[in-house]
């Protein structure tokens, strides 16, 4: 009879799971964004920073879940590495812009494709309505996890 696994309690638990999943998931990604001089959460900036230009440091704190001091930190990896401008927002002096540079958007690029290769990699073996259920089901876990604080804070509106 074949044992069971050391950790089978908690492989009945769906964060667990996750928690495996994702370990895979960042020891992968970390490789394929080391060579951009990237990290997960500047690769993460920086896209949505691409994505929204102009936006502003406290609406990229709020979309991205992380506080206001710690992504001051990483707005200066991507501006030292000239991939971001900062600029004084024109109607409220207090606040800043964010924009990418023409280095920081054809960096963005080349590594969005490496990301998507490493996506492909993740989640071979799913089918593309298997992975558009998996997107649903983690965005539904998502919005579980939040206090209604939360939500106001991450809003994309």
């Amino acid at each position: 009879m074949a044992q069971a696994a050391p950790d089978a309690t908690l492989r009945r638990f769906s964060g667990y799971g996750m928690k495996r999943a994702f370990n895979g998931i960042q020891a992968d990604l970390s490789a394929t964004l080391q060579p951009f001089g990237l990290r997960m959460v500047t690769f993460s900036a920086l896209v949505v920073i691409h994505d929204n230009p102009g936006l502003r440091q406290t609406r990229l704190a709020g979309v991205l879940a992380i506080e206001r001091p710690n992504l001051v930190a990483i707005l200066e990896d991507l501006e030292r590495a000239d991939l971001i401008a900062r600029t004084r927002a024109e109607t409220d002096r207090r606040a800043y812009e964010l924009s990418v540079t023409a280095k920081g958007r054809t960096l963005c690029q080349q590594a969005m494709a490496a990301v998507v290769d490493h996506d492909r990699r993740m989640t071979r073996g799913l089918s593309a309505d298997e992975s558009a259920t998996l997107q649903k089901l983690l965005r539904r876990i998502e919005g579980n996890g939040r206090t209604p604080h939360d939500r106001r804070k991450i809003s994309r509106a």
